[in-house]
């Protein structure tokens, strides 16, 4: 059974400003790539932790069926967020510890709702530092943002 990954970038020119995400999945037998799909969208107004998000949905949610998957991040925010913030904001009501309402809440509940279909390993690896597949996740995200800049 070949493992599935997904490394997943967003990109925002500006902070708030165009912006786009960008997935690389790659289903792999030990260290040979056996399918590849690219997956890329963007938006006019966004941020950049609103891609990040995205990217880790879409994701997701391209999935047909429950499967196990590996998503792998640049993201500090996507992955503490999954992993370990969610779980606060969830029990205190989408607020965070400040009692301030969560930024992105609605993206948080439909990642969470996504994953909880799959079983899913969180991986991060340092952003623009040579890594293969998150570089190219990052020029996916790049492309989905063309179309948004002026």
């Amino acid at each position: 059974m070949p493992e599935l990954y997904a490394y997943t970038d967003g990109a925002c020119s500006g902070n708030p400003g165009p912006g786009g995400w960008g997935v690389l999945m790659q289903a792999k037998t030990g260290d040979k790539v056996i399918r590849e799909r690219e997956l890329k969208g963007g938006e006019a107004e966004t941020t950049n932790n609103r891609m990040e998000l995205l990217a880790a949905i879409n994701a997701l949610e391209a999935l047909a069926r429950p499967s196990e998957i590996t998503i792998v991040t640049d993201s500090n925010y996507v992955k503490n967020g999954i992993t370990e913030w969610i779980f606060g904001w969830k029990k205190n009501g989408w607020k965070n510890a400040a009692k301030k309402p969560v930024k992105n809440a609605e993206l948080w509940q439909r990642l969470d709702e996504a994953a909880g279909r799959h079983k899913v390993t969180w991986e991060w690896v340092k952003g623009h530092a040579g890594h293969p597949e998150n570089e190219r996740a990052d020029q996916l995200a790049r492309d989905g943002m063309k179309r948004f800049k002026p």
